[in-house]
């Protein structure tokens, strides 16, 4: 049983923040909330704390994207009562195309994942070399604005791989999309909207084991956590979206590589283990 009392404010603040900073950068959140228990600097934070964290990253994105929600909502009322289709709704329905392979990787894999891939060595093989697949991608001249059929389901399938430790969904979705020829901003705000189902998904199935744990709870510290990463992931966002065009890739490429590189000399150099 994972006791919530033994998180201390400390590891609230600090963990919340990297999950709102993180996960919508294309540098790994799941990678940055694994290694503070893997470097021993703090017991494990609990189900519980994982959940009330992704919920303030859920509702930072539903807020700062809640005009397109509106537009998808009106877009399906339109079409159920006057059988209309739009290009909000065409936005929404690919939206979900791009959901289903992580939905099903998820559900196939998500036992495996967990036993055999959390570990340093996984985090640091995927965050390098995802990290120059990034490089790469940026490189290219982006000029599509349009997503189609094909782009969605491909970046379905690319998002599909984040479910590894260290790939970063956002970094594997705004890769495949660059690759693709759409331009930065259009690749951001797609693999954002994507992130919505994604991970209110991955957060129902976290609440499905918790309420199958023993975790003691605390409220106060759930409330905290979650009200830091919106606050954080809302401005992440915010900034992001801004400057995407202006800074590109390579500041997260560089990173990644660096993140990547200090992982491995830690890892020979016995500070870490292995597994």
């Amino acid at each position: 049983m994972v006791d919530c009392t033994a998180v201390d404010w400390l590891q609230i603040i600090v963990l919340a923040l990297i999950q709102g900073i993180t996960e919508f950068l294309p540098i790994s959140s799941s990678a940055h909330l694994i290694l503070p228990a893997q470097l021993d600097l703090w017991p494990d934070q609990g189900l519980a704390f994982d959940v009330a964290v992704h919920l303030g990253t859920l509702l930072a994105v539903m807020g700062y994207y809640r005009v397109e929600l509106a537009r998808f909502a009106a877009s399906g009322w339109l079409l159920a009562s006057k059988r209309q289709y739009d290009s909000h709704l065409d936005l929404l329905l690919k939206i979900c195309l791009a959901t289903l392979p992580v939905v099903v990787c998820g559900f196939l894999l998500r036992a495996w994942v967990a036993t055999e891939l959390r570990s340093v060595l996984v985090i640091a093989a995927t965050t390098i070399t995802f990290g120059l697949l990034l490089w790469g991608a940026d490189r290219g001249r982006s000029t599509l604005t349009d997503i189609s059929w094909a782009h969605a389901a491909i970046i379905g399938v690319a998002q599909a791989l984040a479910i590894v430790p260290g790939t970063s969904r956002s970094g594997v979705t705004i890769t495949a999309a660059l690759f693709l020829g759409l331009t930065r901003s259009t690749a951001a705000r797609f693999s954002f909207l994507l992130s919505i189902p994604t991970i209110a998904g991955a957060g129902l199935l976290t609440t499905l084991d918790l309420m199958d744990s023993a975790e003691t709870v605390r409220w106060l510290d759930l409330a905290a956590g979650s009200i830091l990463a919106f606050v954080s992931a809302y401005a992440c966002i915010h900034l992001f979206v801004r400057l995407v065009e202006r800074i590109g890739m390579f500041p997260f490429v560089v990173y990644r590589l660096l993140l990547g590189g200090v992982l491995v000399a830690m890892m020979y150099g016995g500070a870490l283990g292995s597994g």
